[in-house]
């Protein structure tokens, strides 16, 4: 990567990070790093996660699970077009499997990552025309780069609710629960969701990977 470009340097230093490991903010990642990240200089569209389940820690591919599935088929997007990276962009929130808690879930994202990553690698992304922000973190942390910090109290279902006030931002943000199948049962209580919110991610998403 020494001969790329600013992205491709930056990307590099991200997929050698050790800093959960090194010089970790409370206890050091359970598991070996390897940092998730696919980013190119053409990609419009930015898929901003939460942070690589145990599957994507093994297989090195983002969302390469059943949650995968049923984000894609939100997106209306095929396989071959979600791994296409040069039309879109994947950066969880927490590159590394952060581990499971004492219930067995999915630790949140480390704090690390975005401390360290973030700012520095949206700023090499500056033709992200969408950011579709899965999950409570992404969120947060988006809004705020924005300068429209959410409420502190929010709940994701009520972020997803107001998914139009991300609509006048550039670039635009757009909200929506994770699509694990922990989230099923909020999705059938929900239905304004699929009748709603799904016609207009999907027409924001064809706009951006469109050409």
């Amino acid at each position: 990567m020494a001969g790329g470009t600013a992205l491709d340097r930056y990307a590099a230093r991200i997929g050698a990070c050790r800093i959960c490991l090194e010089s970790p903010q409370g206890a050091p990642l359970p598991y070996p790093p390897r940092p998730v990240l696919r980013v190119s200089r053409s990609a419009r569209l930015l898929i901003a996660g939460q942070a690589p389940g145990l599957r994507v820690h093994r297989s090195g591919l983002p969302f390469d699970d059943a949650s995968g599935d049923r984000l894609r088929a939100w997106l209306d997007v095929d396989r071959a077009l979600f791994y296409d990276r040069a039309r879109i962009a994947i950066a969880p929130m927490g590159f590394c499997f952060p581990g499971y808690d004492a219930k067995g879930s999915d630790l949140p994202p480390r704090v690390e990552c975005a401390t360290a990553w973030r700012d520095g690698l949206m700023d090499l992304l500056p033709q992200i025309e969408l950011i579709v922000l899965v999950g409570g973190y992404a969120q947060r942390w988006h809004f705020a780069r924005a300068g429209a910090p959410l409420r502190r109290d929010a709940r994701v279902g009520a972020i997803v609710r107001n998914w139009r006030d991300g609509a006048a931002r550039r670039p635009q943000l757009f909200p929506l629960p994770h699509p694990s199948w922990r989230n099923t049962g909020w999705l059938k209580a929900n239905p304004w969701f699929e009748s709603d919110v799904l016609p207009d991610l999907r027409a924001a998403v064809a706009r951006a990977v469109s050409g």
